[in-house]
């Protein structure tokens, strides 16, 4: 009693969430809120380095589905006039957290075809609804494991970035690595650079590579620790595709986990400086860009001023 917060972390930022996200989302928060509050719902990626040919019959026997393969038809749906918030709306109830998602031309892409990284990227998710927790990844023969299990909607950055054949990668904030496992899905990576500032979470990348990845595929990729704010001095104009997953209030973290929470009256000051330290991350990913390449910028926050604001 002496020791505890007063006001709990997790209902701080849910008296923020309701004032800010209800004020912008309008009669949409409610249901979005809903999906906050709700218990986590994973997908399971499968590995395409593993020996897994049966994997996708056994998860399609418990009824689970290809989310990658639906994402197509998502967007046209959402093209032919449906409302932003409707697709935030989905992400929250389908997927468990809702992830925003800035590309210049992803609209224009979509409405062309479908980005070609999908054909090799599939990621099982069981129906909205269906609260199933998937069994525990198993190793192969080689001892790589057969899935990852991962918020399906920390895809969407990776379904964006729509990388090509040989493309040199940047991954600038990568840990824990959900997203650079799934780069590597892709087949396409020429070179793929993960970078994280925090030492800790890079060891995490580092143990996941070795649980997914072989050793062939590892040589390909490198792991490095350095501030994502002074990446173009490192290697500045060097990629085809830069993916800026930046640190965020990670909303659904925030209404649900005491634990390094970012409401934390001693993190006030942190927090109200996410925004400037989300525009110094896209500078420099847009710096290491080379001319004609591409640049995701995304975030696990509703936020405008961390979304809309930094981009504009």
């Amino acid at each position: 009693a002496a020791t505890a917060p007063r006001i709990p972390s997790t209902r701080l930022a849910l008296h923020h969430f309701d004032t800010s996200y209800g004020l912008h989302l309008g009669a949409l928060w409610p249901s979005v809120r809903a999906g906050l509050l709700c218990e986590q719902k994973y997908g399971a990626l499968l590995n395409n380095f593993a020996a897994a040919d049966h994997v996708p019959q056994e998860l399609e026997l418990l009824n689970a589905t290809d989310f990658v393969s639906k994402a197509p038809q998502k967007a046209q749906q959402w093209q032919r006039g449906a409302a932003v918030g409707e697709a935030a709306t989905e992400c929250q109830e389908g997927s468990g957290e809702g992830r925003t998602v800035m590309q210049a031309e992803m609209v224009t892409q979509a409405e062309v075809s479908p980005p070609l990284c999908t054909s090799k990227i599939k990621c099982y998710t069981f129906p909205r609804g269906d609260i199933t927790r998937f069994r525990p990844a198993r190793p192969d023969a080689l001892g790589l494991l057969n899935y990852y299990l991962m918020d399906a909607a920390s895809l969407l950055p990776v379904l964006a970035l729509n990388v090509q054949p040989d493309d040199f990668v940047l991954d600038l904030c990568a840990a824990p690595g959900g997203k650079t496992l799934a780069l590597l899905q892709t087949g396409f990576c020429g070179h793929l650079a993960a970078n994280d500032v925090s030492v800790s979470r890079t060891k995490r990348l580092h143990q996941i590579l070795h649980s997914y990845v072989p050793k062939e595929v590892r040589d390909t990729v490198s792991v490095t620790s350095y501030d994502g704010r002074d990446w173009d001095q490192v290697k500045g104009g060097t990629f085809h595709k830069v993916l800026v997953d930046v640190p965020c209030t990670t909303d659904r973290h925030s209404a649900m986990e005491e634990d390094n929470n970012i409401f934390h009256k001693r993190r006030t000051k942190e927090r109200q400086m996410l925004p400037m330290l989300q525009l110094q991350l896209l500078m420099a990913g847009i710096l290491a860009a080379r001319p004609g390449g591409a640049v995701v910028y995304s975030t696990c926050s509703l936020s405008p001023l961390q979304n809309e604001c930094v981009v504009e």
